[in-house]
C-alpha cells in the first residue's frame, strides 16, 4: 500500500474512532440515566445528570485520543533561559 493513501486511510480511522467515542458516551449515560428515572419514578433528574455526564466523558475521550494520535515533534520552549543561543544583549556604555 502507497504511504500517503496508508497515511490518509489511519486519518479516516482516527476520525472515525473520535465521533465513536462521543456518540457511545453520550448515549450510553442518557440511555442509563433514563433507564434510572423509571426505575425509580423520579422524573428526569437521572437523565440530566447522566446526560451531563455523558457529555463530559465524551469530551475527554475526544482530548484523550488527539493527546494519545497527535504528539509534538518538538518540545515548547516555555522561557530563554532554556535557550543558550538567545542571551541579553550587552549594555551600551556612553
Amino acid at each position: 500500500m502507497d504511504n500517503d493513501i496508508r497515511k490518509y486511510a489511519m486519518q479516516m480511522a482516527l476520525a472515525s474512532s473520535i465521533g465513536i467515542a462521543m456518540v457511545l458516551a453520550v448515549f450510553g449515560c442518557l440511555l442509563l440515566g433514563n433507564y434510572l428515572d423509571r426505575k425509580f419514578d423520579s422524573g428526569y433528574v437521572f437523565t440530566v445528570v447522566f446526560l451531563m455526564i455523558g457529555i463530559a466523558a465524551g469530551f475527554r475521550n475526544i482530548y484523550v485520543l488527539i493527546k494519545k494520535n497527535f504528539t509534538d515533534e518538538e518540545p515548547i520552549i516555555k522561557s530563554l533561559k532554556s535557550e543558550p543561543h538567545r542571551q541579553r544583549p550587552a549594555a551600551k556604555k556612553d
